[in-house]
């Protein structure tokens, strides 16, 4: 299997030895271009054609939202390279413009993760399948910033269901739902099943039908 292509963009020499730093303990990812800001993340992307992106939230010129405007600028010009945003910031709004087109090959992690690869490799791995990936913290924030407001879809849940969606909204697994919750693993799955069905998620892996949920529940009660 050939390895990913990644292309590392921030304007800290110190993150964009971290990250190289990373990547080299585990295989199969190769580092095939560097940016420093956005105009260098477009020609490089532009030149190399990467598998994914791996950007800073905010870089030159500008330093407020360069890492989103290049992933929503490369879902039209490049829309098979995934795109990775690393951010010290846990602020629900950038991850919400980030998948305003669709969540499919984005990812949004934080700096604070990057002391292990496990994350990293994780989220680079989800992204590259096509898959999205979600920092736990920042779903945490978008649960506890929901309003009354709900989506036509999310009004098909049961009040059950509807709790279960926010168990997995918060990161918790199907078991730690169910210990919640009073109710054993098995009942937890099958409230799911019924939860992708009732949202019209069919023909995804479950692992990103559970983002593509996670998703539409916090677009839909924020």
């Amino acid at each position: 299997m050939s390895a990913t292509r990644i292309v590392i963009a921030d304007d800290s020499v110190l993150v964009r030895a971290g990250v190289e730093a990373l990547l080299s303990i585990e295989p199969g990812h190769e580092i095939v271009g560097i940016a420093g800001s956005l105009p260098e993340l477009i020609e490089v992307v532009d030149q190399v054609s990467p598998d994914l992106v791996i950007t800073d939230v905010r870089m030159p010129p500008t330093r407020v939202d360069e890492g989103i405007e290049a992933a929503n600028r490369f879902r039209t010009s490049h829309p098979d390279v995934g795109v990775l945003v690393l951010s010290q910031f846990a602020d629900p709004a950038y991850l919400r413009r980030l998948v305003d087109g669709g969540s499919g090959r984005r990812g949004y992690l934080l700096k604070d993760n990057l002391a292990t690869p496990g994350e990293l490799v994780t989220a680079i791995d989800l992204i590259h399948r096509g898959g999205s990936f979600i920092d736990p913290a920042v779903v945490e924030l978008l649960v506890n910033q929901q309003s009354n407001k709900v989506s036509s879809s999310l009004t098909r849940l049961t009040e059950r269901e509807t709790e279960i969606l926010a168990g997995i909204a918060s990161g918790k697994s199907n078991v730690a739902i169910g210990e919640q919750l009073f109710i054993g693993h098995r009942a937890v799955e099958k409230h799911i099943n019924s939860i992708f069905a009732k949202l019209d998620l069919f023909d995804d892996p479950d692992a990103n039908r559970r983002v593509r949920a996670v998703l539409m529940y916090l677009q839909g009660a924020a």
